[in-house]
């Protein structure tokens, strides 16, 4: 031990022991910040000394691991050149730099939402602008700059008083140590990265104790990968037993039954009407905002096929999408939930086998496939798809260990006349449905299609000579989209099976949603609209309505007794009160009618009026029982999330 701590391995312990001292410092600063809100017993206080020593060993073994690797494999003939004097202590001043920006960043993170990192801070690296901007008025940059640069010159300088550095540097190394040594560090590294999970830490009903146990780098590359934040942590609370009854009430239909009383939702949805049951294409178009339709006041003519049906289906005219991103909604339109803060769920871990629209569909004798012209590897949607009821149809490549519940498929390159970073253009996706439904039809198999579409993605390309405006805008890949969907429609109009095929189009969520207000609703509106139900009248649904109520009322208009387990209701039952449920990563919001309430972090309440004519917010006072109707949907939905609640 003693040779490798005065070896070429000198200056790695020395980082390593640095990171711990100043990790403690650290925890030790929190700690007192802590104290003057909670109190701590003193098996708390062991507890997360010794918890946090664990994982600042582990978080700093992690950061060293490519510096174990160079150490590994460069030879002493090389290792002892001229340049490695300069290159070894310029890396070690880099790491120094970041490593003490990260201790720094803990300090005002923690100063604001009492807390190691969490997807907030993930989610600032989505909103640079803002945060920069923020950082930079709230605290005196330059000086703190200087002062960590400062500071890793003092730590350097002590080193080379130390002989670490000539230590280092000058020192010999065979093969069969170096081997030894950096592949002990290499395993250990690895080991606790794969292995131990962030909530380790949280044993303890003290908040502030799980936090101050837990290494900042580490929860912030945890939250990284479980994009989620905890909503009892940080979000208005209200008792759960409470906030059941609350949305067991809202969720109550004329004909529903709840199965189980206390913290559950699943009910079981009667029906009188005659039931029947239709093949199923949902068209999920890429970033379709309603305001691109003449019927809500476009006067560019680009979606002049989806303007014409639009009075020749049940039109949702006044629906909101959940969230700004496609796997927000997906999960709105396969979960039928409210989004929980963080990422979506489609991206989330342990989200497998849940309670799904495609497992209502599978209980009907349907057969569910997700189709996607692009890698379906991207967002997580093929592990989310695969093991939630459906098969997967896409372009991506096969990976190894990939498992699904379902099949998978992967489309040939005969049946691509087009493609970009995105995907196949959308008629190519819309030809592989056919030819799929074709196959399904000649077997007799009822279907239920998800496809999501990509050619209204930046860079806006798409085949040749097929509208009369030039690729690369966004309004001309939406007006192929509008010409894409036409020709499907056409074709399949011939096939035997249309007759007996529901088509609905409805949008993932808006272009963009950046606006003058935190959630700007105005960003959130998307057209919906469902084709070719039988026996049923042409109508303009104009009640507020969310993507969560879709398959609801499509399957009351079916005529369907089945289990739900969503948050979803049947817009047309005569108990539907207008409601909507949106979000950003931390903001969520719940509107009925022009009453809108946002929650975010640090468990804030703001309350608004919504003037739609004028897109406007302004600021007003709601009753208690009113803003615990927001509350119930979001901590109702995060509870059966974590619990399993969702589950089959």
């Amino acid at each position: 031990m003693t040779n490798l701590l005065k070896g070429r391995y000198s200056l790695f312990f020395a980082f390593l022991s640095y990171f711990i001292i100043f990790s403690l410092i650290v925890r030790t600063v929190l700690f007192i910040s802590a104290s003057h809100h909670t109190d701590f017993t003193l098996f708390e206080i062991f507890k997360f000394y010794i918890t946090g020593l664990f994982f600042d060993i582990g978080s700093g073994l992690l950061i060293t691991i490519p510096y174990t690797v160079f150490l590994f494999l460069i030879p002493d003939k090389i290792y002892h050149k001229k340049w490695n004097k300069i290159f070894t202590p310029l890396v070690f001043f880099f790491f120094l730099v970041i490593t003490l920006f990260s201790f720094f960043a803990e300090l005002t993170f923690w100063q604001e939402f009492e807390s190691r990192f969490n997807f907030i801070a993930v989610d600032y690296l989505i909103y640079t602008y803002e945060v920069i901007h923020n950082i930079n008025e709230s605290y005196p940059i330059p000086l703190l700059l200087a002062g960590m640069l400062i500071i890793a010159i003092a730590i350097i300088f002590f080193l080379f008083k130390l002989k670490i550095f000539k230590q280092t540097l000058e020192s010999y190394s065979t093969l069969k140590t170096r081997s030894i040594t950096s592949s002990f560090i290499f395993i250990v590294a690895i080991s606790f990265g794969l292995f131990v999970k962030n909530s380790w830490a949280e044993q303890g009903n003290n908040h502030y104790s799980n936090e101050l146990g837990k290494a900042g780098i580490y929860s912030f590359f945890a939250a990284f990968k479980n994009n989620e934040l905890n909503y009892q942590d940080f979000y208005s609370l209200i008792n759960d037993k409470k906030a059941f009854e609350i949305i067991r009430n809202e969720l109550k239909e004329t004909q529903s039954t709840f199965l189980n009383s206390g913290l559950s939702i699943k009910r079981n949805i009667n029906n009188n009407n005659v039931a029947y049951k239709p093949n199923i294409i949902t068209i999920t178009i890429e970033s379709l905002s309603a305001d691109f339709l003449a019927h809500y006041g476009n006067n560019q003519h680009i979606t002049p096929f989806l303007d014409s049906i639009a009075n020749h289906s049940i039109f949702f005219s006044n629906m909101y999408a959940t969230g700004t991103r496609t796997v927000r909604g997906m999960e709105a339109l396969t979960l039928c939930i409210p989004p929980t803060p963080g990422s979506s769920i489609v991206r989330r871990m342990d989200n497998e086998h849940l309670f799904s629209v495609g497992h209502v569909f599978k209980d009907k004798g349907y057969t569910n496939t997700f189709f996607y012209g692009g890698d379906g590897y991207f967002d997580n949607m093929n592990h989310f798809f695969g093991n939630n009821g459906y098969n997967i149809v896409d372009r991506g490549r096969k990976l190894l260990n990939e498992t699904y519940d379902g099949s998978r498929t992967i489309i040939q390159d005969k049946d691509v006349t087009f493609e970009n970073a995105w995907g196949i253009c959308d008629e190519d996706i819309f030809n592989v449905v056919i030819n799929d439904a074709d196959k399904k039809y000649k077997l007799h198999q009822l279907f239920n299609n998800f496809i999501m579409t990509t050619s209204n993605h930046r860079p806006y390309t798409f085949p040749a000579n097929k509208i009369n405006l030039p690729q690369g805008t966004r309004e001309a890949a939406v007006r192929y989209t509008d010409y894409a969907i036409e020709k499907f429609i056409d074709k399949i109009k011939i096939k035997p099976w249309f007759k007996n095929t529901v088509i609905i189009i409805v949008a993932d969520h808006c272009a963009s949603s950046a606006g003058k207000n935190e959630i700007d609703i105005s960003k959130y509106q998307i057209p919906c609209m469902i084709l070719n139900l039988k026996n049923t009248k042409n109508a303009n649904i104009s009640k507020m309505t969310s993507q969560i109520d879709i398959f609801p009322t499509l399957w009351g208009v079916l005529g369907w007794k089945y289990t739900n387990g969503f948050f979803g209701k049947n817009v047309l039952d005569s108990s539907y009160k207008p409601r909507v449920v949106l979000g950003t990563y931390q903001k969520l919001g719940y509107m009925r009618n022009d009453s809108l309430v946002i929650l975010s972090p640090q468990r804030k309440i703001d309350s608004y009026i919504y003037d739609k004519g004028k897109n406007e917010q302004k600021k007003a006072d709601f009753s208690k029982v009113f803003t615990n109707q927001a509350i119930a949907n979001y901590q109702t939905a995060y509870e059966l999330f974590k619990n399993n609640g969702l589950k089959q």
